[in-house]
């Protein structure tokens, strides 16, 4: 077995820096990017199908990306680092590109390309975390993602409250404050990538990964077998969750897709046609409150790592899932603003939960020498219901929901109780402790 060096927390903090970058740019995803298809004039019903190139480019790009990983090993470039680094630079040129949008299908273009970028960068990092650290630390590592989820998202949020009071006016179609926001998003994705590539060296692969990676051909077909392959022998472990990651991610789109329409019309009363100026205070004070919930996430990260630590990884995403529930059905009934604040904190756990600990839980029943490819396969069965929520959900919202903003956060929170379920039923166990070096004093 390899031995795998026992890193600080500092070094720990390092190799995960590059993961700021990345969820900023998610944060401004979630939070800018729909209100910006309602200013360039798209229909409620249009949104979801708009949202389809997150989950399509994760569903093609992620399992691809960690089978290459798997397969390659440069001692100067590394194995993971390479895919960070191209990732980055897509991302920040399409960051930098996307306020000059002139048009709906322009925006949604841009959207294909950021969130290329985004995958690629994302998916080595959860191996890049496996592949480094033993199993005592995994939890820390992962956990360590959600710390960086939870403050990349919390500067992109924070950023559409504040810059709408510093960068007023227009150019073109959209509010200067859009492209304040992208452009310093573009700085971080590749500032904060460049940071972990140069503070961290990942462990070289030991015999039996190297076997591993010489062991077939490297031809264009070679990623899509390494896919089916790991499919064919995944553990049940994984099937399991990947029914806890139908509802949870069904009812996470249904909350980042309404959350500003259900914020206007819960406390100001109007919808983005009635009234353009109060729906762009809705749209900021649901960036208050996003960037609240993120808060809460990195806050909570490294508490909820411990408890996962002493007692059980399930029952704290179990939990975690239930105080997220337990807000989103809240949230959009709540007609004072700062109530708002209130409702969204138990998200704000369950995010920092969802974000790091299912990977815990199911890490120690992956083969090593495969990390990457099973990473992108638990991507896999985060994307396939966000389409499914893309395809079936602007029909959904339009016959049986109203097109009510409101009716679609309370239906995530319904899912999020019928996630928490299915995790009761997810057979796991701890991560192997595995021989570790003494600290070191730099990695």
């Amino acid at each position: 077995m390899k031995l795998k060096p026992k890193l600080s927390f500092s070094q720990i903090i390092n190799m995960n820096v590059g993961f700021l970058g990345i969820q900023y740019s998610f944060g401004l995803q979630q939070s800018a990017v729909n209100p910006i298809y309602d200013m360039l004039g798209a229909s409620p019903d249009e949104i979801p199908l708009l949202n389809l190139a997150g989950p399509m480019t994760g569903l093609l790009i992620q399992p691809i990306i960690g089978a290459l990983s798997d397969k390659t090993w440069s001692a100067r470039w590394g194995r993971r680092k390479p895919y960070f680094l191209i990732g980055a630079i897509l991302c920040s040129v399409a960051l930098l590109i996307y306020p000059f949008s002139s048009s709906l299908w322009m925006a949604a273009g841009l959207l294909w390309i950021l969130d290329a970028g985004n995958n690629t960068a994302m998916e080595p990092y959860r191996a890049f975390i496996a592949d480094n650290l033993d199993g005592s630390q995994q939890g820390m590592g992962f956990q360590a993602q959600s710390f960086f989820t939870g403050l990349g998202q919390t500067l992109a949020n924070l950023s559409l409250f504040v810059f709408p009071m510093l960068f007023v006016g227009y150019t073109g179609k959209l509010p200067n404050w859009v492209y304040a926001s992208f452009f310093l998003g573009a700085i971080c994705s590749i500032g904060s990538i460049l940071w972990s590539i140069k503070t961290t060296k990942e462990i070289p692969p030991d015999e039996e990964e190297l076997a591993y990676i010489n062991s077939s051909g490297k031809g264009v077909l070679t990623p899509f077998k390494e896919i089916f392959g790991a499919i064919k022998d995944m553990p049940k472990v994984m099937w399991q969750l990947a029914l806890v990651y139908l509802f949870q991610w069904y009812a996470l789109f249904c909350y980042w897709q309404n959350s500003s329409k259900s914020v206007a019309l819960s406390v100001w009363g109007v919808t983005p046609s009635s009234d353009t100026k109060l729906y762009e205070e809705a749209v900021s004070w649901t960036g208050l409150v996003n960037g609240w919930y993120n808060i809460v996430t990195f806050l909570s990260a490294f508490a909820l790592a411990g408890l996962a630590s002493r007692s059980s990884a399930k029952w704290v995403h179990i939990s975690c899932l239930i105080l997220a529930a337990t807000g989103f059905l809240l949230f959009p009934w709540m007609s004072n603003k700062y109530l708002l604040i209130l409702a969204i904190t138990g998200f704000g756990i369950g995010w920092a939960s969802m974000m790091g600990i299912p990977y815990l839980m199911v890490v120690s029943q992956i083969p090593k020498e495969r990390y990457g490819v099973y990473m992108g396969i638990i991507n896999m069965m985060i994307v396939i219901p966000m389409i499914l929520q893309n395809l079936t959900f602007g029909f959904i919202l339009q016959n049986f929901l109203h097109n009510d903003a409101r009716l679609a956060i309370t239906l995530a929170g319904v899912l999020l109780i019928l996630a928490a379920i299915a995790t009761v039923l997810m057979k796991t166990k701890k991560p192997d402790q595995e021989l570790s070096a003494v600290p070191t004093g730099g990695h």
